[in-house]
């Protein structure tokens, strides 16, 4: 495993400044602690270690998050916000650092221009959403401009479906949300991140059913994966449609579980490197 080439499509920022900054966020009232707030370690304390952690693991490049959590009992963010600690770190680092930019549809303007400005500026290559605190769906009409906005520019968005670990409604994370974005921007790269869970068949149907339309298997080691996850990721055409992921979780070890599918090679290493530097052009 060691020899294969991975990129992690998603990726949160994991440096010690704002791994503290979430975990004082998670110390407020009404919010909860989650298991994979443990699984990430104590973060990093700069791109060195980083950089040296993903040559351990065989990582060749992450696509990095700033992942803006919204608060649903109070209201406001999460962790601070890291855009300018992932440009600076692209630019130290290249073709090993990209990031992904963010999203709020309570300020579409500012949003919108300052994803153009990630993009266009900053070489970010994406999008990335986390929906939950905001308590609409990613098919409300507050996020349509970011999808006709990054339709236009041509680059991928990314948005966790499934359950949410955090104090916030898990519903608005319904995979089958996506049928309905892909049928209005058919041109728009739709990427569904951690599995779906527990509606990974919705996550699945979505994907094979729309050309345009993406699973991303981070936040859940292999070994949890059900037989009709693993089958689609084994398919002779449907494992085109997945992209690695890690949400943080430890590269050694997700590597390994992953390899443990029995993946066919060529497959798996669509998976890990092929498809991600397709998808995000890379």
């Amino acid at each position: 495993m060691q020899s294969r080439r991975a990129i992690d499509c998603l990726f949160p920022i994991l440096l010690e400044e704002w791994k503290q900054s979430w975990m004082r966020a998670t110390d407020s009232p009404g919010e909860l602690h989650c298991e994979v707030e443990t699984a990430w370690g104590d973060g990093y304390a700069d791109g060195t270690q980083l950089i040296a952690a993903m040559d351990r693991a065989g990582i060749e490049a992450v696509l990095a998050t700033d992942l803006l959590a919204w608060s649903y009992t109070r209201q406001k963010r999460f962790a601070m916000d890291m855009t300018e600690q992932i440009a600076d770190l692209s630019v130290q680092y290249p073709g090993r650092i990209y990031g992904l930019s963010n999203y709020d549809p309570l300020s579409i303007r500012a949003s919108l221009a300052k994803l153009d400005h990630d993009i266009t500026q900053l070489g970010f290559k994406g999008v990335y959403l986390h929906i939950y605190g905001f308590d609409i769906g990613l098919d409300h009409r507050k996020m349509y401009p970011l999808y006709a906005k990054c339709e236009e520019m041509g680059v991928p968005v990314a948005m966790q479906v499934g359950h949410v670990l955090e104090a916030m409604p898990s519903e608005h994370g319904r995979p089958m949300q996506l049928d309905r974005i892909a049928c209005d921007f058919p041109d728009l790269t739709i990427i569904g991140t951690h599995t779906g869970y527990p509606w990974v068949d919705e996550m699945l149907a979505v994907a094979g059913k729309w050309p345009n339309v993406y699973v991303n298997i981070a936040a859940w080691l292999p070994k949890y994966f059900g037989p009709n996850l693993r089958q689609f990721i084994s398919g002779r055409h449907t494992h085109s449609k997945v992209l690695f992921g890690t949400n943080g979780l430890d590269w050694t070890r997700y590597l390994e579980e992953f390899d443990n599918l029995g993946v066919d090679e060529d497959r798996a290493r669509a998976i890990l490197f092929d498809n991600p530097r397709r998808v995000y052009q890379l």
